[in-house]
């Protein structure tokens, strides 16, 4: 199989989808990887590390869509992008489909092949693929929280830790999996106090007995969110239901309630954001004020972080690759459930129902379109 690598073009973005060590790892298992001029840049891996390893350097992303058989990514494909969709071409990236109906439409218009890292799923529920970003955006999340909480970067002008004889700042978290976790560590590491939400009290006692008692948890519902949010300094929506859009917990008149110069942190923006005042901002333009609160809404936060997000995200990826290589797309997802699970558009048919729901568009079960 060819296996494509482009440079990502969302604006400061600089993963990428594949390292060196996983071309060494396709082309020992007899692919051709094409890999365009400085895709690898940003991450810190340079052209000539790519080629000692068999990958082929091509000047243009034209050239990489259009002799590819599978393209790799870590971001969704842009509106420039959606020209080189063809039936039967595979795409393994990011999608988010629930929140992206212009890009839903152009892969079943093409009948392009839409395998998305971020539906990719267990048995036990977990999600692979998702969650060494989540673990870098829930850290990420906080950090850059508590540098927005200063004056002069338009928040309330607090040290999130305090200090002796002052408290420190209040974190809320709203939602307890991957991204919550990884920002309750965080938070706590950095001193504050923290509370945390979510409807699972099993997964609430797990936290309680891991931070051994230095969290405050709180059952997810409307009244306990607003009381919660009332009161916070920073809030992180860490909310996620794999591969559907993310319902608006925290309302604007929430968000009317905060004291001003507090902050929200959406990470569930590339999701369609768990905040109703939240909408999509860039590393190079990562905030707006509304209501007197801080709004930080970047839709690819490990990209600030872009060594450490290549390679965590690559450990993960790179195994699913390789078996689409070898096995090609069907057999692949036929042989494998969670891999099943991550496909998302196939030969003009949705077949993910979250994505079809949220666009009351037709639903196909994947088993049917596979023959099993």
């Amino acid at each position: 199989m060819i296996v494509g690598v482009p440079k990502e073009i969302k604006e400061q973005e600089n993963r990428v989808a594949l390292t060196p060590a996983g071309v060494d790892a396709l082309v020992r298992a007899g692919h051709r990887v094409l890999v365009e001029t400085n895709a690898g840049i940003g991450a810190g891996f340079t052209d000539d590390e790519y080629s000692a390893l068999g990958a082929e350097i091509l000047p243009e992303a034209s050239s990489i869509w259009e002799k590819s058989d599978m393209i790799l990514k870590v971001k969704e494909p842009l509106k420039s992008e959606y020209k080189y969709f063809r039936k039967g071409l595979i795409i393994f990236t990011y999608l988010h489909l629930a929140a992206e109906e212009e890009l839903t439409k152009a892969l079943v218009e093409s009948e392009t092949i839409g395998i998305a890292y971020e539906t990719v799923q267990n048995p036990d529920g977990s999600l692979p693929l998702l969650t060494p970003m989540s673990e870098v955006a829930g850290r990420m999340a906080v950090q850059q929280g508590a540098i927005y909480l200063e004056k002069t970067h338009g928040g309330k002008g607090l040290l999130i830790d305090g200090v002796p004889g002052v408290p420190p700042a209040h974190v809320v978290v709203v939602g307890a999996g991957i991204v919550g976790t990884g920002a309750i560590r965080r938070a706590i590491g950095l001193g504050s106090r923290v509370t945390v939400l979510d409807i699972n009290v099993d997964r609430l006692r797990y936290l309680g007995e891991v931070f051994m008692g230095r969290i405050e948890t709180l059952y997810s519902n409307n009244y306990n969110i607003t009381q919660a949010v009332k009161s916070a300094d920073l809030v992180i929506g860490a909310v996620l239901i794999p591969g559907a859009k993310t319902p608006k917990l925290i309302t604007e008149e929430m968000v009317k309630q905060m004291e001003p110069g507090s902050v929200l942190v959406d990470v569930a923006i590339d999701q369609g954001g768990c905040i109703e005042t939240t909408y999509p901002t860039t590393h190079a333009d990562p905030i707006f004020i509304k209501h007197d609160v801080v709004h930080y809404a970047v839709a690819n936060i490990p990209g600030a972080v872009p060594r450490t997000s290549t390679l965590a995200l690559t450990n993960v990826t790179l195994p699913y690759a390789v078996r689409i290589a070898n096995k090609g797309w069907k057999q692949a997802l036929i042989d494998e459930e969670p891999l099943r699970k991550g496909a998302n558009t196939i030969d003009g048919k949705i077949v993910y129902k979250s994505v079809a729901d949220a666009f009351n568009m037709p639903y196909t079960p994947v088993e049917k379109v596979l023959g099993i």
